[in-house]
């Protein structure tokens, strides 16, 4: 893949015990971009995000995040840049405006009635939500709201993973549009992980295909669709689109 590098991941090694979750895992995400990683369960596909926002360190190897090692950022600082949107949404008992706020609150930082709404609206949320309790939103709500809260720090890298796989169809369409929008409107760079083909092809620039802890494809998204690797056009074969 080419052009500038906003994450470079090299030799990346990461065990648990002796049981070893990554393996020798070299890649990295072009600036800009959308990038989705593919690959059965069981991949490590989360455990990389999680080393990727420093919520785990790598066993061996070396992260690089605008050229330099993860380890240089403050863990606050860098969660900042780099932004992660789980699968379940978490919310907590309050409303919509305080589970918005929740990082600036802790941050002990504040922004105006009008850049709350906004943050709704950019979302494709109903600003008369502000006041209604998080936990009562719907799914693909909840979903929303978590990407506005970690939007609100302005993140050079968004870390999605699986957001929309318990969502209904109408909910994963908003959602899929407000991730090309993000990246279109802010150059926002995307990690998506999804198990679903063809959203990573509507979706993405690049691609990664992980199994078994390890890296085995990387490239332009077409790749998933003239993949080189037999472990990889097997794969391809299997999933479901």
């Amino acid at each position: 893949m080419s052009g500038e590098k906003v994450m470079e991941l090299k030799g990346i090694t990461y065990k648990v015990d002796e049981t070893i979750i990554l393996k020798e895992l070299t890649g990295s995400l072009n600036k800009g971009k959308i990038t989705s990683i593919v690959g059965p369960s069981g991949a490590g596909k989360t455990t990389l995000f999680r080393l990727c926002n420093g919520m785990r360190t790598p066993t061996t190897g070396t992260i690089l995040f605008n050229g330099e090692k993860l380890e240089t950022y403050g863990p606050s600082a860098l969660r900042r840049k780099i932004g992660i949107v789980m699968q379940q949404a978490t919310m907590l008992t309050g409303t919509v405006k305080e589970n918005l706020l929740l990082p600036l609150t802790l941050a002990g930082q504040q922004i105006s009635d009008v850049t709350i709404k906004q943050s709704l609206e950019e979302v494709g949320l109903s600003t008369t939500l502000i006041n209604q309790q998080a936990k009562e939103l719907s799914g693909g709500q909840q979903q929303k709201l978590s990407i506005a809260r970690t939007l609100l720090n302005q993140p050079e890298v968004l870390l999605l993973d699986e957001i929309t796989s318990s969502l209904d169809r109408v909910s994963v369409q908003e959602v899929e549009r407000l991730i090309v929008t993000i990246n279109e409107s802010y150059g926002t760079t995307i990690c998506w992980i999804t198990h679903q083909i063809e959203q990573a092809k509507r979706l993405s620039h690049d691609s990664w295909v992980m199994m078994d802890g390890e890296l085995i494809e990387q490239g332009t998204v077409e790749l998933l669709t003239n993949p080189k690797d037999d472990r990889v056009k097997a794969f391809l074969q299997e999933e479901p689109v």
